[in-house]
């Protein structure tokens, strides 16, 4: 295990099980950072396993909230500075409601926030960031995802990106910032709920995260723990 100081606490690890695993379970404080060169048991939303090998980011950053209300607002800052580490390297990023980052139509980073509300209120959020760099992905998910390295226009190194995205991970970002990466507004989305899809004209994203669509001519706030969006 390596640490090193910048404006987090950096632990630096081989290889982990879940760099959201190891943090939660040693109750690492605000603005510690876990980093993995791989994940034997890595995690997306929603239950789904994430490809974890060697040459992608998988990193955990702890976040403490003074309230619920806070946490999206986490989940914004965590997205756009994947997005504006993609930009670095020469990418055009969309992000896909709410913690998907694709380029040319292919994820290329996932988030996943887990949430403890505490005793006073207050809220302990684990963020897990994964960014393909340049890790092969398996052979099933060619047509789905792809790497850093497949896209920029220039050679990317691990370490740089790791350095780039740690950088702009200790940034506050607007709501403007995330809405700037979205270019589906107005479009027809696929919402899923289970089993159940249904179709929706994307609208907006308001301040805390619900996506605002039109289902049936009628407006409605959508939240992300209920559907998943697929774009059409």
């Amino acid at each position: 295990m390596k640490t090193e100081k910048t404006k987090f606490r950096v632990i630096k690890l081989k290889k982990v099980s879940s760099t959201n695993d190891y943090c939660k379970a040693r109750h690492l404080p605000d603005k510690t950072v876990v980093v993995a060169k791989m994940q034997t048991g890595g995690k997306g939303t929603k239950g789904r396993s994430f490809a974890s090998d060697k040459g992608g980011i998988y990193l955990s950053l702890v976040r403490t909230a003074s309230a619920p209300s806070q946490l999206f607002s986490i989940l914004k800052d965590s997205c756009v500075a994947v997005c504006r580490t993609v930009q670095f390297f020469g990418c055009e990023p969309v992000i896909r409601w709410s913690n998907d980052v694709l380029v040319g139509g292919k994820k290329i980073s996932g988030t996943l926030i887990e949430n403890v509300i505490l005793p006073d209120g207050s809220c302990r959020s684990v963020v897990g960031i994964g960014l393909n760099v340049c890790n092969k992905l398996p052979e099933e998910l060619n047509d789905i995802a792809t790497t850093l390295s497949a896209e920029a226009k220039d050679k990317v190194r691990y370490k740089k990106v790791l350095k780039v995205l740690l950088s702009c991970l200790e940034k506050e970002y607007s709501c403007d910032d995330y809405r700037s990466y979205i270019n589906w507004f107005g479009q027809s989305v696929c919402l899923k709920r289970g089993e159940e899809s249904l179709q929706a004209v994307a609208l907006d994203v308001d301040e805390n995260g619900m996506l605002i669509c039109r289902i049936n001519g009628e407006v409605q706030k959508i939240s992300s723990a209920e559907v998943s969006l697929r774009l059409l």
